[in-house]
């Protein structure tokens, strides 16, 4: 059997960000060495109480939260309480608990660093799914994790729409100059956008395999669903919400469940209508030296299933 991926989450959580958090948690593939929290879908406070919160629901102890960057590097930080709610994880018809799981001291930016010069070089990688600051950070605070990291799996993007405006993504929209630093390093990095991400729709089917658990966990992320449901519907007309976070946990556990496209990328910093615009240079030929790659298509049943199979497989309260 081979070595457990191991993995930081850098996180916001967010709906989306939960579940991802339970399919790190709940897939043997996964070694989570620790959760690392960004300002993002609301204020770094409410997001690190809220992936505490998930580690509490799940009942995993042993994984390190650290808390990050309140604020983006340059720009003031927005939050997207039109989705994600007040709390920032706002949920239908479940209590979400006080978290007993801790919060460590050291900043996260320091906590990436240490872990990533700590491990064997080629074994960390980082999936970030909020706003880049903290892997902007750590990259300019000690330059040699870039080549100690085996890659970078981020949630964010899109080489075709946008959703912050019509042709830039929240996460990179709120930070992206962060998104241009961890764009032009030279590791490996995989943009799980929202050309793929929107592909990963919670139906009500998905919804009633998920509440045919019959579990405590089951219920919470039952809740998220409902909430994100309506969100969505109101803000952007889904019918369904996509649930783009796992979608980066899943390539990273299994990366049949994502179809990749090696391509130049970059940020646009400057436009007046385009600013934190992800842009994909398809042109051929695709230099020999690129580190970047785009998601394309996802397998919805093999991603639904592994996010079914951990939301059974972690132990609960």
């Amino acid at each position: 059997m081979n070595e457990p991926r191991k993995m930081i989450l850098d996180c916001d959580p967010g709906h989306d960000d939960a579940v991802a958090i339970l399919l790190a948690a709940g897939n043997p593939v996964i070694e989570l060495l620790g959760i690392t929290t960004i300002g993002g879908n609301q204020t770094l406070e409410k997001v690190t109480r809220n992936a505490r919160a998930v580690l509490t629901i799940a009942g995993i102890d042993g994984v390190p939260v650290h808390a990050g960057c309140t604020r983006p590097l340059v720009r003031q930080g927005v939050v997207a309480a039109e989705v994600h709610g007040d709390s920032g994880m706002d949920v239908h018809g479940y209590a979400v608990p006080e978290p007993t799981v801790g919060l460590d001291d050291a900043h996260a930016v320091d906590f990436i660093i240490d872990t990533v010069m700590s491990e064997p070089a080629g074994t960390v990688t980082l999936v970030p799914t909020g706003p880049l600051t903290n892997i902007a950070m750590a990259a300019r605070k000690e330059p040699a994790i870039v080549d100690r990291v085996a890659e970078v799996v981020l949630m964010g993007g899109g080489y075709r729409e946008g959703n912050k405006t019509a042709v830039a993504e929240f996460n990179i929209s709120v930070d992206p100059e962060a998104a241009h630093i961890v764009f032009n390093e030279s590791w490996p990095l995989t943009m799980v956008g929202l050309d793929l991400t929107h592909q990963a729709l919670a139906t009500p089917e998905v919804e009633a395999r998920i509440k045919g658990l019959g579990s405590d966990v089951a219920d919470f992320v039952v809740g998220l669903i409902g909430f994100f449901r309506e969100a969505y519907r109101e803000n952007q007309g889904f019918d369904d919400p996509p649930v783009h976070d796992p979608c980066a946990v899943a390539y990273l556990i299994d990366p049949s469940v994502v179809s990749t496209t090696k391509v130049p990328l970059d940020v646009e910093l400057q436009g007046t209508l385009t600013a934190g615009m992800t842009v994909a240079d398809f042109r051929a030929p695709i230099p020999a030296d690129c580190t970047t790659q785009v998601a394309v298509t996802l397998d919805h049943a093999k991603f639904w299933d592994l996010v079914v199979e951990a939301i059974e497989a972690v132990p609960g309260r």
